[in-house]
C-alpha cells in the first residue's frame, strides 16, 4: 500500500476523524493515530493507507496543510515500508537488553 505520515495532529483527533477526512479518495484502505500505549494519549501523529498511487499523491497534495480538527495537518512520505522485519525485531531486543520497552 502507499501511506502518508499525518503530522501534526491535535488531541482531539482520532482513528475516525482522520479516517473520515481520507475516505472521500476511493482507494483509501485505512486510517491510524498513533497513541501512548501507557497513557492512551495520542502522539500528535498518524498514517493513513491508500491502494492506488493516484489517489496517494492527490491526497499529499489536497491535503497538506488543512485542518484536521483544531490543527492543519502535515504530510509526508511514509518510510515504515522501507523498515523491514528483521530491522524491527533487532531494535526491539536491543531495547530489551536496555531495560527499554
Amino acid at each position: 500500500d502507499f501511506r502518508i505520515f499525518c503530522g501534526d495532529l491535535g488531541n482531539e483527533v482520532n482513528d475516525d476523524i482522520l479516517a473520515r477526512t481520507f475516505s472521500r479518495y476511493p482507494s483509501f484502505l485505512k486510517a491510524k493515530v498513533v497513541r501512548d500505549k501507557r497513557t492512551g494519549k495520542t502522539k500528535g501523529y498518524g498514517f493513513v493507507s491508500f491502494k492506488d498511487p493516484n489517489d496517494y499523491v492527490r491526497a499529499m497534495r489536497e491535503m497538506n496543510g488543512k485542518y484536521v480538527g483544531s490543527r492543519p495537518i502535515k504530510l509526508r512520505k511514509s518510510m515504515w515500508k522501507d523498515r523491514n522485519i528483521e530491522v524491527v525485531r533487532k531494535k526491539q531486543k536491543e531495547k530489551k537488553k536496555l531495560g527499554l520497552r
